[in-house]
């Protein structure tokens, strides 16, 4: 399908496992009934924790009982649907994974991606959170290739590591997904600008649903969006809770593949990283 809609999904998630996921299936029959091809979620879709307790009571295997109700709004909505992100369950270790799924119409889950880069900041004037202390990181870069083209996958803090994208492009990525919690303290400067350059430097679709609202340590900043190619902001949803909508046409893509030809003009031979 070389022209489709994109849905990106805003939430504010808590620490109901339960109302997280019925929300999740109103928004992915939504999707379908508004033409999306694909809905795509935010960060920790289905389980926001407000303590440790909660996190380690939430995570789960995945696939599992998330991912199979999710396959299953997917089915009877006939639609892809991207989780956002879960707290996958590592057997025997405290700490979990935050990973994302690809679910076809089918109900298949396609893809999994676990989050390579872990938020360990301290934001000026703004909150302190060390996610390593409760996540382990993914170490593998993953595509997704579906007929809605390759389907470049990645979490939040992942945003600020251009490296990633970068190889996601070359290894042919046509649309880039980055389920996002951004502090509203970072967001308010770093978040369209990062969201704009990861779109044009690689020449890509970026989709991106944020999470939305207050929660335990600090302010969603929300403003879900869906960038073109060339860097402008197709759809962008600022505040609340809903979907917002937005064309992909990977022939266009094709287009301002060969006039602005930078992916094919790198000097790989002499770039040096020591």
């Amino acid at each position: 399908m070389r022209r489709y809609t994109v849905a990106a999904a805003q939430m504010d998630s808590g620490p109901e496992k339960e109302i997280n996921l019925i929300h999740m299936e109103t928004m992915i029959e939504e999707a379908g009934k508004r033409g999306a091809s694909l809905v795509v979620f935010p960060e920790t879709s289905t389980l926001l924790p407000s303590s440790g307790i909660e996190k380690e009571a939430g995570a789960e295997p995945v696939p599992g009982p998330s991912t199979d109700r999710l396959s299953k709004a997917a089915r009877e909505a006939g639609i892809w649907v991207h989780s956002g992100s879960l707290l996958e369950r590592i057997e025997g270790n405290e700490k979990c994974y935050n990973t994302s799924v690809l679910i076809s119409p089918e109900g298949e889950v396609t893809a999994k991606y676990r989050k390579i880069h872990l938020f360990d900041v301290n934001v000026h004037d703004g909150p302190s959170v060390r996610e390593s202390a409760s996540y382990a990181s993914g170490n593998e870069i993953v595509i997704a290739e579906t007929p809605l083209g390759n389907i470049g996958m990645s979490i939040c803090y992942d945003l600020r590591f251009p490296e990633l994208y970068r190889i996601l492009a070359l290894r042919g990525a046509q649309v880039l997904v980055v389920p996002a919690c951004f502090t509203s303290d970072t967001g308010k400067e770093h978040w369209d600008p990062l969201l704009r350059a990861r779109a044009i430097e690689n020449l890509c679709y970026v989709v991106a649903p944020g999470q939305v609202g207050s929660k335990p340590r600090y302010r969603a900043h929300g403003k879900s969006m869906v960038v073109d190619p060339w860097g402008t902001v197709t759809a962008c949803r600022a505040s609340g809770e809903g979907l917002v909508l937005a064309e992909v046409d990977l022939d266009r893509l094709e287009s301002l593949r060969h006039s602005v030809p930078c992916l094919q003009n790198r000097r790989p031979d002499t770039y040096d990283w020591r």
